[in-house]
């Protein structure tokens, strides 16, 4: 079901690509995208986290084309400038990365240095502290490495056989959801026990997948990098108290500050999605004193104050497409929009 609605998305954004929409009906002030991991390909069928992951080639090619394009490249401060002001001739693009992964200095900052263009990072303190818990990482080996797989769920003991890449693959999407449902001290409970019984070391697998503060240190120094904060375990929000959630917000923008010896402005709230976080988390990022909070909820960022600051949506880039067509479509906005037939005018756009 889920492979059929990503093919059904990709013929609707192909639709609106071949109709003229992107060149007709650009909608917005701009565009914040959403990348999580930049790596090299991995050979291998069962990749349950290839949606989080872009190659550097491909992010190359993304900034290519959306300078063709005429974009303005900003960080966050000028986003929620231009969110609040009249608009002006040419749109933006933000990039924007989460879960400080130790991928991003090695592979995405070479690239994103010698475009010189601005991004922003969005960093959950405990992970550059080691003490992070990368729990969606050490369930992918689990499930890669074994085909029959017991764990805890709730008071009872569940037992599953995988014996295919697409069992496989079924399994994460239903244990992922399953994990991300719980409280954080549940879940921890829940990944620990799991990694435990298939000798998978979180703590290591976490630390080596994470930048550490040196790392990060480096990043700072540099003027076209804008730190965010992502909370300091990067728990969905909704699975706690409210008094939880403003205690991660405030701290982790407390932390990062004292390392960065500069104000935190922004935040990314954990994970983003409708159902990682409510109407209250908004009116709490505002109390805890961020200019702006993103989530990872599709769409595009109007002018004059028509569109929240504490409630940003991001365009999230499935790694699965790499098709420069469908960014344009989705960066122009007309992807949010009703898409309605305007005449053969393919030829006047370029992919190329």
């Amino acid at each position: 079901m889920a492979s059929d609605d990503r093919w059904l998305e990709r013929l609707r954004l192909e639709l609106a690509w071949f109709t003229g929409q992107p060149l007709l009906r650009s909608r917005g002030a701009g565009a914040i995208l959403r990348f999580e991991r930049v790596r090299p390909r991995r050979s291998g069928a069962f990749q349950p986290l290839r949606q989080n992951e872009i190659t550097p080639q491909f992010l190359d090619r993304a900034i290519r084309a959306l300078k063709r394009w005429n974009y303005d490249f900003l960080g966050m401060d000028e986003v929620c400038r231009r969110a609040v002001t009249l608009p002006e001739k040419r749109r933006f693009v933000a990039l924007t990365f989460d879960g400080a992964a130790k991928d991003l200095i090695s592979f995405a900052y070479p690239v994103l240095a010698r475009h010189a263009v601005p991004f922003t990072l969005y960093v959950p303190t405990a992970f550059p502290d080691g003490v992070g818990e990368a729990w969606w990482l050490g369930l992918e080996q689990v499930i890669a490495r074994e085909s029959r797989i017991n764990l805890m769920m709730g008071d009872r003991e569940q037992r599953f056989t995988v014996t295919d890449n697409a069992e496989k693959q079924a399994l994460f999407s239903f244990l992922e959801s399953w994990l991300r449902s719980l409280p954080p001290a549940d879940l921890s409970v829940a990944i620990a026990d799991l990694c435990t019984r298939y000798r998978i070391d979180l703590a290591a697998l976490s630390r080596e997948a994470s930048m550490d503060w040196e790392d990060l240190a480096k990043l700072a120094a540099d003027p076209s990098v804008t730190i965010g904060s992502a909370t300091v375990n990067y728990p969905v929000l909704a699975n706690i108290k409210d008094v939880a959630a403003l205690r991660e917000m405030t701290m982790g923008r407390a932390v990062a500050e004292a390392a960065f010896r500069r104000e935190i402005r922004h935040l990314a709230f954990p994970f983003g999605d409708r159902a990682s976080f409510r109407r209250s988390h908004v009116v709490m990022a505002e109390e805890a004193g961020f200019a702006s909070a993103v989530s990872t909820i599709s769409g595009i960022v109007d002018a004059e104050g028509r569109t929240n600051l504490r409630a940003l949506p991001r365009i999230f880039w499935d790694g699965r497409m790499r098709s420069l067509r469908m960014m344009r479509v989705l960066v122009s906005g007309v992807a949010f929009a009703p898409v309605k037939p305007t005449g053969s005018v393919a030829s006047r756009l370029n992919d190329g």
